[in-house]
């Protein structure tokens, strides 16, 4: 905190030794300040940030909502200070919450299976503005009355009127060790009974991210294009708890390609997947597993690895990790085992026959251009079909928008190219 007059100085508020983040809000009495406090540094990657509140001039912080094992954010205190909402991550939603600091009782508000964000207080205690979304609805803008939403913003009804949709249903699925595992999947627009259509896994990146019940353009292009469109809440995922997140912590590679697997092993049950025609691709993490997967495995005909890498070990020193890598893995010169197990996918790259697409932005600082480079370098001098795309003056995020529809693109080609009857033959059969 700081006096907002000429010379003054800044006192330090919380003293944990994890790192402590905002967004802050101050108690309608202006004693209090609320936060999120931060897991142990070395669980960087894996914090799920609980909710505090600490006396303004500094002092003992209180964490409340203990019993809630779920990420929450954007805390907002409610007039008369006896309580404080939020929004909370929850197995492939979002939902906003309030929670009484005199009992601890936390109550839901809005129902249904959506992504429910950016809460806003209202004029009148307890109503808000939000952000909702659901897997047909783009984000509109929705009021929040009494626990229940109510709809203010048409932004996108007239282009979704012309649209069709394929229809996203939950799924669960056992891994060999028994993790029970949580994903959606999207049947394709043209969808029958009766049919086989391709299938496409497509991995989301973090790996603390989380698919969720929210519109996805580019599930709906791929739906639209005739395929089923799988995605997975792997181990290390948000939205299943600290532990669930923490599971794969230095130990990249194995429970969350064990976890992908086990899913596609229940879709491939599926009448309607056609097992024959299996493609699998993402970006950042998404596209790090989609490089231990077909490493893994060689049931898939057709993969994109995105701002991806496989070389864990020569990521050390050129990305922004450092932190993570040297508190979690430990430096090379004292864990040279563990990074060499987790760079596998370079290692035992004379094990993968999958068709590959690398993709990456020519100045990625998060995930180095360099982490696709190698793989497509390996692929190609062992005679896999592959290719390298390279998105100049892009960082990490693709932002160009002809780049985007041009990525977008690709993606359609290759899996085409592959999956679609018709295809010519993959490496692997001829």
């Amino acid at each position: 905190m700081i006096d907002a007059k000429p010379g003054a100085e800044p006192r330090q508020v919380t003293t944990s030794p994890n790192p402590d983040e905002g967004p802050l809000a101050w108690s309608p009495d202006g004693k209090f300040i609320s936060y999120l406090a931060g897991d142990e540094l070395k669980y960087s990657a894996y914090r799920q940030s609980k909710l505090a509140i600490v006396p303004a001039g500094g002092g003992q912080p209180r964490l409340v909502a203990e019993s809630l094992d779920r990420p929450v954010r954007q805390p907002i205190w409610e007039e008369g200070g006896e309580s404080i909402a939020f929004v909370v991550t929850d197995d492939r939603s979002q939902y906003p919450a309030r929670l009484s600091l005199k009992d601890g009782r936390i109550e839901r508000m809005g129902d249904g299976k959506r992504v429910t964000s950016n809460l806003s207080a209202g004029p009148m205690d307890g109503a808000y503005a939000v952000l909702t979304s659901t897997d047909s609805e783009p984000a509109e803008v929705a009021a929040v009355e009494k626990g229940k939403l109510r709809r203010l913003s048409h932004q996108n009804d007239a282009w979704m009127k012309d649209l069709l949709l394929g229809a996203v249903e939950e799924f669960s699925s056992k891994s060999k060790d028994g993790a029970e595992v949580h994903g959606l999947i999207e049947k394709p627009v043209t969808f029958r009974d009766g049919e086989k259509y391709p299938t496409l896994l497509r991995i989301h990146g973090g790996p603390n991210g989380e698919d969720e019940h929210s519109f996805s353009f580019e599930r709906e292009l791929f739906a639209a294009n005739g395929y089923v469109v799988v995605q997975v809440n792997y181990r290390g995922s948000n939205g299943r708890g600290s532990g669930y997140q923490k599971a794969i912590f230095a130990d990249w590679g194995d429970k969350e390609v064990v976890d992908l697997l086990g899913a596609m092993d229940e879709v491939q049950k599926h009448p309607y997947v056609d097992s024959d025609r299996l493609g699998i691709g993402g970006w950042s993490y998404g596209g790090i597993l989609t490089d231990y997967t077909i490493a893994t495995d060689g049931r898939f005909k057709a993969a994109t690895s995105g701002a991806g890498s496989a070389l864990q070990l020569s990521m050390y020193g050129v990305d922004e990790y450092i932190t993570q890598y040297e508190n979690e893995i430990g430096p090379p010169w004292k864990a040279q085992d563990l990074w060499i197990k987790i760079s596998y996918p370079f290692f035992h790259a004379d094990r993968i026959r999958t068709p590959t697409l690398f993709l990456g932005g020519e100045k990625d600082f998060n995930v180095p251009l360099v982490g696709g480079e190698q793989m497509y370098q390996a692929l190609k001098s062992l005679g896999v079909d592959t290719r390298l795309v390279i998105y100049p003056n892009q960082f990490h995020g693709i932002t160009v928008p002809s780049y985007k529809v041009d990525r977008l693109q690709r993606y359609l080609d290759w899996y085409a190219t592959y999956l679609k009857i018709g295809a010519r033959p993959t490496t692997e059969s001829r």
